[in-house]
């Protein structure tokens, strides 16, 4: 798969793809010493740092119509840089992220309206190595009811083989019936120690 940016101003490489992580609880590192101070949150800091962007902020005038035409389905993990790793600039894609990055029914309803409302044709589906979906089971469900008193009605989505997951979501995107273009429907698993994507064959 590869990005150009013709419409864009200034010249830039295109990145050829032959080619984030999950953590769980158990996993999540210690918070460095200086992350949150008792009268400043994390989000306080969000806001002071929203206010300087601001204040260099010049509106680029684009649309809400992605460049590429492409959206990515991506795992919500920290550790990725969508458009760092895929040499894409503001105005280029949609992305969609969730945990382990599966096709869920909501991102069907992303890329439904991502398709039929703006204009997007081509899809890639982005897996990684290390998720923590595949240290969980559907007995996380269980455990929230048996927490709170109600079982949750989405499902964990959890995984083994994380080539096997990339398959079938790239089957989900293929057969939905609200999607209009799935001739251009790729799969990949991002690796986390390297920054390559291994391309999934479908079949």
């Amino acid at each position: 798969m590869t990005f150009f940016v013709p419409s864009h101003n200034r010249p830039r490489p295109h990145v050829t793809s032959n080619v984030a992580a999950m953590t769980t609880s158990a996993s999540v590192p210690a918070e460095p010493e200086d992350a949150i101070g008792a009268e400043h949150s994390i989000t306080d800091r969000l806001v002071e740092a929203n206010g300087k962007y601001a204040a260099a902020f010049a509106d680029p005038g684009m649309d809400a119509r992605p460049v590429q035409r492409v959206a990515v389905v991506a795992c919500m993990d920290a550790r990725l840089d969508l458009h760092a790793a895929l040499g894409l600039r503001l105005g280029d894609c949609h992305t969609i992220r969730n945990a382990g990055g599966v096709v869920t029914d909501d991102v069907i309803r992303s890329l439904t309206i991502s398709q039929r409302a703006l204009g997007t044709r081509s899809v890639a589906l982005i897996h990684h190595t290390g998720c923590g979906l595949e240290s969980l089971t559907e007995e996380f469900r269980h455990d929230l009811e048996m927490e709170v008193g109600q079982r949750p009605a989405w499902a964990v989505e959890a995984f083994r083989d994380v080539d096997q997951d990339v398959r079938q979501s790239m089957q989900r995107v293929r057969t939905s019936p609200f999607l209009v273009h799935t001739d251009d429907v790729r799969g990949f698993v991002f690796d986390v120690t390297t920054g390559l994507l291994r391309e999934i064959d479908p079949a």
